[in-house]
């Protein structure tokens, strides 16, 4: 069943139970995609000792870089750690007042795809040779060499969407769809931020990216 909320503070109902030491799985690439208000949310909720992961470290001041700011993450998962205006994470990593587990993009995506799935683990060529790989378990797989890889899953999934219907059916909008997909099927309770709810089966389901079955909760901006 998917709960529908609306505003700031359907918003804040929707992220209070968060519990501190988390692993938070926050949709984007950049701000493209990124779930602003539940993070802002989650801000106001309170909960420490996370760990996030995202594709970034966060952006200016806000969202992501705003919880970094407050203090309230221990741990990033990324794959793009800086950029131009990463200052915070960079400030907070470079004092050591937050861990970073570095990830490659393509198997960012494919960790988060294989909690999803059921996948125990699995092998993939990248990264082989480079500090990425030291301490993993490698193979000898049609003549290249592969890391083992391990699923990554999350207490919660915060993603943000175009539009749901009512039952939870979610579509996104061109580059913002990036990582929510597979996020959405990784976390034990996925809220996304939506733009609008039309009813059950107004959507196309040919449209439909993400299906309700995954979604616990709705958040209408």
């Amino acid at each position: 069943m998917t709960l529908l909320f609306a505003g700031q503070a359907g918003a804040d109902e929707a992220v209070a139970d968060v519990a501190d030491g988390a692993t938070v799985l926050i949709g984007g690439f950049g701000m493209a995609g990124m779930p602003v208000d539940l993070v802002d949310a989650l801000i106001r909720q309170g909960a420490t000792d996370l760990t996030v992961v995202s594709n970034n470290a966060g952006n200016g001041d806000t969202g992501l870089a705003a919880l970094l700011a407050r203090g309230r993450v221990r741990k990033v998962v990324c794959s793009f750690p800086r950029q131009h205006d990463s200052w915070v994470f960079d400030g907070l990593y470079r004092s050591g007042r937050i861990e970073l587990e570095l990830v490659p993009q393509g198997n960012l995506a494919e960790r988060l795809r294989a909690a999803g799935a059921g996948i125990g683990a699995f092998f993939c060529p990248t990264g082989a040779g480079t500090p990425l790989a030291e301490g993993k378990e490698t193979r000898e797989i049609g003549g290249r060499t592969h890391v083992l890889e391990y699923p990554i899953k999350g207490d919660v999934a915060l993603v943000g969407a175009h539009r749901a219907d009512r039952a939870g059916n979610l579509v996104y909008r061109k580059t913002a769809r990036n990582f929510g997909p597979v996020m959405a099927t990784a976390a034990t309770t996925v809220v996304a931020q939506v733009s609008g709810v039309v009813p059950t089966g107004a959507l196309d389901p040919e449209s439909v990216v993400t299906p309700g079955i995954y979604v616990d909760r709705v958040v209408v901006r």
